[in-house]
């Protein structure tokens, strides 16, 4: 991380322990345990693969594993994407959120418990299920196995955003979700449930309106290889190793400013033949 992105995160961290009322002194730099979790989570290595200018693998696991039991990365999470928002011209509490799920394949050390078959996407792992708001900011996730119908396991990430986040009052979301989904989100939740459907006649992959930022999330995600395959033992880590790479993704994007642009094509260079 650059120095204006550490700035960020480090002012949303638990204070270290300073003495022995405290427990042990902190040994090694909170920067380097968290820009180690971020290398883990964008190269996509293992945790005993670490290079050796980071922090010892086993403490920077135990950090992951602590941060995540405490709700620090939620709490970092949350505080970030009210930020974003507000650099974005909008209140910190959005008004309107997008669900959808991403069915990805496990590693063979994954239980086979956590796992199943997502017979429409022809599948074999787990599937996420996700929450944003109209900017494709997380709002909450939940991962699951890949078996699970989308109507079915709509349900607790549905609950969750409305329970986090009570001025959500309506939810786009894709044809997969349509049928009872939609009068059990009126009747429990007391919130509005709108499926997008396509076009008749519709071929190929265009953009549909509303849901094209949950789209561009999936890919902000799939952009860290820990994230193209699910390696983690259970679902709750999982889900631990997708915030941290949208805290990522809104680090930068502060420290940035904008969003991010995609550079136009450069001019082709003529190269002299002798």
């Amino acid at each position: 991380m650059t120095n204006e992105q550490w700035t960020l995160v480090e002012l949303l961290l638990p204070p270290p322990r300073t003495g022995p009322k405290g427990g042990r002194r902190e040994k090694h730099s909170r920067r380097r345990i968290v820009d180690a979790i971020f290398y883990v989570v964008r190269t996509g290595c293992a945790w005993r693969q670490l290079p050796k200018d980071f922090p010892p693998w086993q403490t920077v696991y135990w950090y992951f594993v602590r941060w995540h039991d405490e709700g620090t990365v939620t709490r970092v999470h949350d505080a970030l994407r009210a930020q974003v928002r507000r650099v974005e011209g909008r209140s910190e509490e959005p008004s309107a959120g997008l669900i959808d799920s991403q069915s990805v394949r496990t590693a063979d050390t994954v239980p086979a418990a956590t796992r199943g078959f997502d017979a429409g996407k022809k599948v074999k792992g787990r599937k996420r299920f996700l929450v944003t708001d109209t900017l494709g900011l997380l709002l909450a996730v939940h991962v699951m196995t890949a078996s699970i119908q989308d109507r079915d396991g709509a349900k607790r990430p549905l609950l969750w955003a409305r329970l986090d986040h009570p001025s959500v009052r309506k939810v786009w979301a894709d044809q997969g979700f349509a049928g009872r989904l939609v009068d059990w989100t009126a009747q429990v939740l007391g919130r509005e449930l709108e499926i997008v459907r396509k076009e008749p006649g519709q071929r190929g992959f265009p953009v549909q309106p509303k849901r094209w930022a949950i789209e561009r999330t999936f890919s902000w995600l799939t952009a860290h290889r820990r994230l193209a395959l699910d390696y983690e033992h259970h679902p709750a880590p999982a889900e631990t190793m997708i915030r941290w790479a949208m805290i990522s993704v809104m680090v930068r994007r502060l420290a940035r400013g904008c969003p991010a642009t995609r550079p136009g094509p450069r001019p082709l260079r003529r190269i002299a033949v002798e």
